[in-house]
């Protein structure tokens, strides 16, 4: 999956490209619902990058002892996106609690405003025994700092 990313304004939306691969479609070219799940992960990637975290540490960080799993993920989908086609992806934090972020997912035609599908992901932190702890410190301080305008 090809992948442009790029911030907007503080506050705003973080805007992730993806081009529909043929290996994301169902036998009539249209985008497997699954498909749209690995999109918002990217997106996430994509997100915590541009606010300064590392993926590779943030999801699984085992020197300080702290995953974040997505442990529960929703999706609407308004019309069809198909092979080919250059979506963007708008990633917003909908919601930080004191043990999770929720993100906030909408697909767009890379250069319309018609809305294609929607989600959102939420993500737990967990110590090393699988328990539900707060947020790292550092983690809720990037993405606070992208929030603020």
């Amino acid at each position: 999956m090809e992948a442009r990313a790029a911030l907007l304004g503080p506050g705003d939306a973080h805007c992730t490209t993806v081009r529909v691969r043929f290996g994301d479609t169902d036998p009539y070219g249209i985008v497997y619902f699954v498909s749209y799940f690995r999109y918002c992960h990217r997106a996430i990637e994509e997100y915590l990058r541009a606010v300064g975290l590392k993926p590779e540490e943030t999801f699984k960080n085992v020197e300080e002892g702290f995953g974040l799993p997505i442990v529960e993920a929703w999706a609407r989908f308004r019309r069809p996106a198909r092979y080919g086609e250059v979506l963007r992806v708008e990633t917003r934090i909908q919601e930080i609690r004191p043990k999770a972020i929720i993100f906030r997912f909408e697909f767009f035609p890379e250069e319309g405003e018609e809305l294609i599908a929607e989600g959102t992901a939420n993500l737990v932190a967990i110590d090393r025994t699988w328990r539900v702890r707060d947020l790292p410190e550092k983690v809720r301080a990037a993405i606070s700092a992208k929030r603020q305008p």
